[in-house]
């Protein structure tokens, strides 16, 4: 009986580290096929190198945002979707918050430029957060260089708070 009972517990442990080890089998195959699709993901790179590492969602850095005033600036890093791009140069480009807003994205010493056919692609951008106001000329200078039409450029008749970037780096999501 005393054999019986040993024969059944070491079954036991057997049967119960065979599925312990077909869970841990199944997490590894999960984990390994989230970290070839982080792999799968590649960038053009702009201006300072960097990753895409510890990268803010826009959603988060909408907060950040909501949460700063003109004058405040903080060091960030952030993923986000492109909405528009400098058609000049592609000096300049804004990228969309999930809260309408947009962030004015411009490049650090005038330093490296963007390709002007990325609206809709997502970036990465490193650089410095702030909040300004802009000016009425320089208003109607973005929005001109925005493509926009000249009756939309005379509407443009008072400063505007804006949520702004210095980007030092940049990446962009190939497809």
């Amino acid at each position: 009986m005393k054999h019986l009972l040993s024969i059944v517990l070491i079954a036991l442990l057997l049967v119960s580290c065979k599925e312990e080890k077909k869970q841990n089998d199944a997490i590894a195959t999960i984990d390994n096929e989230a970290k070839e699709q982080v792999q799968d993901i590649t960038y053009d790179s702009f201006g300072k190198k960097i990753t895409d590492k510890d990268a803010l969602t826009a959603k988060r850095m909408a907060v950040h945002y909501e949460n700063m005033t003109v004058g405040d600036s903080i060091d960030a890093k952030m993923i986000a979707k492109v909405d528009e791009v400098c058609q000049a140069k592609g000096c300049w480009m804004k990228l969309d918050l999930p809260n309408g807003e947009q962030v004015m994205v411009k490049f650090k010493d005038y330093g490296f430029f963007m390709p002007k056919d990325i609206s809709g692609k997502e970036v990465v951008i490193n650089g410095k957060a702030y909040v300004n106001e802009v000016p009425v000329d320089e208003q109607r200078h973005y929005a001109e260089d925005g493509g926009a039409t000249p009756e939309d450029i005379a509407k443009i008749t008072e400063p505007k708070k804006t949520y702004s970037f210095l980007a030092d780096g940049v990446l962009l999501k190939t497809e």
